[in-house]
């Protein structure tokens, strides 16, 4: 084959792949212009917003707290404790059981402390007739030496036993007040109305000094005990209030700080606060409580918490403007409660602009936005 035939050849073979090519190229470039012009001619579709998922920005009173939590406890207890060892005798009272303040509980078996009783006294007794007989010697004495026949001397040791006596008798005396008084602590009495939470001794049982009896709790007057962060507890004042939720109470309740501890714990840097309950059937003493206690209001700009969006390097917010989705940069201060909810206090924006709720979800600027229609059944039942 001559050679100007095998250069024809491809010549031929490569104008028919550029010219493949080129075609390839212009139908790409036709179907591309196809879809923008489809997509160009397509309108966005518009989000339905309902009415609690737009929330105008105003001016708000927030309710600022600190949260707390702690244990319900009565202000008035009392543990009754063996003041003398002995056998226990005579405890009936249980736990529930009301008793009153002054009330014999049990008794500690007094046959020892009486036996100690009748000890000092008979000592006491021996006591007296020895005074009597250095006071008779001492008379003699003092007699005699009026008389000459004995020295002054003798009637001055005659004085000093005399008033050796004496003292023993004062001191066989306070024997006998204090046997007597070990007889009265054989008897164990209620120091405070209430009712037994715990008894921790049997009848029978053979107790020390000091061994737990029973506990009285009254329940006319209760309190919240709570620990406060140091760096809060600057905040707390007596007479603020707080609202409270009990562990089995149906309704949250009322609380008011009655006393600051001075002192901060040393472990846990906390400060005990003591919140005033007031009186109710359900509480008890060791129930668990959680709540808010409010410790001033600020008044600012503030949107709902929930609506605040921190998926980008900045907070911000979806605001609807000129019937469009518009992300808008803010600054966050001061957070608190108002209208039954967390609203957080913020900078960029002005009074009366709509943002959009978090539960709306994160919408993309230029988004369409109008309000959702009210349903037909609705409508229908206005009218």
């Amino acid at each position: 084959m001559k050679s100007w035939l095998r250069w024809l050849i491809v010549a031929l073979i490569l104008a028919a792949v550029a010219g493949a090519v080129l075609r390839a190229v212009k139908a790409r470039k036709t179907q591309q212009e196809a879809v923008a012009a489809a997509a160009a001619s397509r309108a966005p579709l518009a989000v339905e917003l309902a009415a609690n998922e737009r929330i105008t920005v105003a001016e708000r009173e927030l309710s600022q707290g600190i949260a707390i939590s702690g244990t319900v406890r009565a202000v008035r207890s009392a543990v009754v404790k063996a003041r003398v060892a002995g056998e226990l005798q005579g405890l009936v009272v249980r736990e529930g059981d009301t008793v009153r303040a002054g009330q014999e509980l049990a008794r500690i078996d007094p046959a020892e402390a009486r036996s100690r009783v009748q000890q000092a006294q008979q000592q006491a007794e021996a006591a007296r007739a020895q005074i009597e007989i250095a006071q008779r010697q001492f008379d003699n004495n003092r007699a005699l030496v009026d008389q000459g026949f004995i020295s002054r001397t003798a009637l001055d040791l005659s004085q000093s036993s005399l008033a050796a006596a004496r003292a023993t008798h004062q001191a066989a005396q306070a024997a006998v007040e204090l046997a007597g008084k070990s007889l009265a602590d054989t008897v164990l009495v209620a120091p405070i109305a209430g009712q037994v939470s715990q008894r921790l001794a049997q009848p029978g049982e053979r107790v020390g000094v000091d061994a737990r009896i029973v506990e009285i709790v009254d329940l006319t007057q209760m309190e919240l005990e709570v620990t406060v962060p140091a760096e809060e507890a600057a905040a707390v004042r007596v007479g603020q209030t707080a609202t409270v939720a009990v562990e089995g109470a149906p309704a949250p309740q009322t609380a008011r700080v009655a006393r600051i501890n001075p002192s901060v714990q040393a472990g846990s840097r906390q400060v005990l606060v003591y919140l005033a309950l007031a009186p109710s059937p359900t509480l008890r003493q060791g129930l668990f409580a959680r709540g808010t206690l409010a410790t001033g209001t600020v008044r600012a700009l503030a949107v709902p918490v929930t609506a605040l969006r921190t998926d980008k390097p900045a907070p911000y917010v979806q605001v609807v403007e000129n019937g469009q989705v518009t992300h808008r940069t803010v600054a966050t201060s001061a957070r608190g409660d108002a209208e039954g909810q967390a609203f957080v206090a913020i900078d960029g924006l002005t009074a009366g602009a709509t943002v959009i709720a978090g539960t709306a979800g994160v919408l993309r600027p230029g988004t369409p936005v109008k309000p959702l229609a009210a349903p037909a059944a609705a409508a229908a039942g206005e009218r």
